[in-house]
């Protein structure tokens, strides 16, 4: 979780007086013999004496100390400004140690031997280094613990943004040579057909408007990317006529499952362009998508060997397996083989 300034310095002042004041309070259950006007005078002023050096401590380390870049300097200011900070409370403490003992309420002998404790510089020094060096190396571990998490955080949002982008590039790839034919072909299919091209064109539009509007989302279902596989067949049969059967074997459980948007299209786009495309007879394309327990199989058959020509650039294959370990990492599969006379795309991706 990242913290904004305005919540840590609330978390800061919080901890402060929570911290200052559970260490003050101790004296109440371990110093026996005292007055309640004493231990209430303790425990506020020791409270506001702990909370006010080291906030003034804070206050210098912000300042003057570069966290970000922490060197030799640093940690001279550090342990300068701690033993100061020591000396400061250490000196208020006895300060106002004096102040009750002069003005206040007559002392009881548990509280004269305490005050004697006053007079002992040695036990002062102790005390006064010990609790602000204790507050100091907490200080600075936590705020290690934040800039780590900071830094984490950072991580974390730039690769999101490197694999967003890198996702949205993939995308843009998308071969559009089949908006150019199905074009070309549409425009021939008017001088026989005026009605048929219309429908045509709406297809075509069809597909133009899914690869624009789903270039910024990562999932879509099964059922809307069928739609545009549809489309897409229906603009590839205007170019290959009989030449071309599509068969389709969907489950019905898995219409509403969130699959990365055209991942389907290019499988069968490939299956088109280096299957059917080369065979004279032309031939049949298979898709099946089927769940085998937590995870969907997604199946394109195409008729035909699998040759992959010296000038291809794979674009397809290479796009269709960079986008899958962008968002599923190693869980998801892609493999392409050669299986009876038939070319066989397959994509396993995780459900869970």
């Amino acid at each position: 979780m990242e913290l904004n300034s305005k919540r840590r310095n609330y978390i800061f002042w919080v901890l402060q007086l929570l911290g200052w004041g559970f260490i003050n309070s101790v004296s109440i259950f371990v110093v026996k013999g005292l007055s309640p006007q004493l231990l209430l005078y303790s425990v506020v002023m020791g409270t506001f004496l702990g909370i006010f050096s080291t906030s003034l401590l804070r206050w210098y380390l912000k300042r003057s100390v570069q966290f970000e870049s922490f060197g030799g300097k640093d940690f001279i200011k550090i342990l300068i400004s701690f033993l100061l900070t020591a000396l400061v409370f250490g000196a208020l403490n006895t300060l106002f140690g004096f102040l009750y003992v002069k003005f206040g309420p007559t002392l009881t002998e548990a509280e004269h031997n305490m005050f004697k404790n006053y007079d002992n510089i040695g036990i002062q020094v102790l005390n006064s280094l010990f609790l602000i060096g204790a507050w100091t190396v907490t200080y600075l571990v936590i705020k290690l613990l934040l800039k780590l998490n900071q830094d984490r955080i950072e991580r974390l949002e730039l690769n999101t943004h490197l694999k967003q982008a890198q996702l949205n590039t993939l995308k843009g790839q998308i071969n559009p040579h089949f908006m150019f034919n199905s074009l070309n072909n549409i425009r021939g299919l008017m001088l026989e057909d005026v009605e048929k091209s219309r429908e045509m064109l709406t297809k075509l539009s069809e597909i133009l408007r899914y690869s624009l509007t789903k270039n910024n989302i990562n999932a879509i279902s099964v059922r809307e990317e069928l739609e545009v596989v549809d489309n897409y067949i229906d603009l590839s049969k205007i170019q290959f006529e009989n030449r071309l059967e599509f068969v389709k074997n969907v489950e019905a459980n898995t219409l509403d499952i969130q699959i990365p948007p055209m991942i389907i299209q290019l499988l069968v786009e490939n299956a088109i362009k280096h299957g059917i495309s080369n065979l004279k007879r032309g031939g049949a394309i298979t898709l099946n998508i089927k769940k085998e327990e937590a995870i969907l199989v997604i199946e394109v058959r195409n008729t035909g060997k699998l040759q992959i020509t010296k000038d291809s650039t794979q674009l397809g294959l290479k796009n269709i397996e960079q986008r899958l370990k962008l968002l599923y990492a190693d869980k998801a599969s892609f493999s392409l083989e050669e299986v009876s006379d038939e070319v066989l795309a397959l994509i396993k991706i995780p459900l869970a």
